[in-house]
């Protein structure tokens, strides 16, 4: 108990001297670790991998679909084409492990850039 609520401490630390941008890059880098990890690896972690990369682009697009999402309407339509390829790669029997890691790839490098 006292080694979470240490790491939990860390971690708030650690994030007031990070933006919100590098952090939710963050959650695309680990989705990324997970899915090249998966790659190669039994079912069951492909489909861990996968559920958690679809549980992220339900989250974006959700964000993306918010009213008072202050992006721009352009940027945020986009965004939602592309998770909307992404959940139809994730749904096919044998989804393209090299497309998805692209993708996430190329978000949290834009994320990442500072504006």
């Amino acid at each position: 108990m006292q080694t979470m609520r240490q790491a939990a401490q860390a971690y708030q630390a650690a994030a007031t001297h990070r933006s919100a941008r590098e952090q939710e890059a963050d959650v695309f880098r680990y989705a990324i670790g997970a899915l090249k990890g998966a790659q190669n690896a039994n079912s069951i972690a492909r489909a861990q991998a996968i559920a958690d990369n679809r549980l992220l682009w339900l989250t974006v697009t959700d964000l993306m679909l918010d009213p008072l999402n202050a992006l721009p309407p352009e940027l945020r339509a986009s965004i939602v084409s592309v998770g909307a390829a992404v959940q139809r790669e994730m749904q096919r029997d044998t989804p393209n492990f090299e497309f998805l890691i692209d993708i996430n790839e190329n978000i949290a490098a834009g994320l990442a850039q500072r504006v």
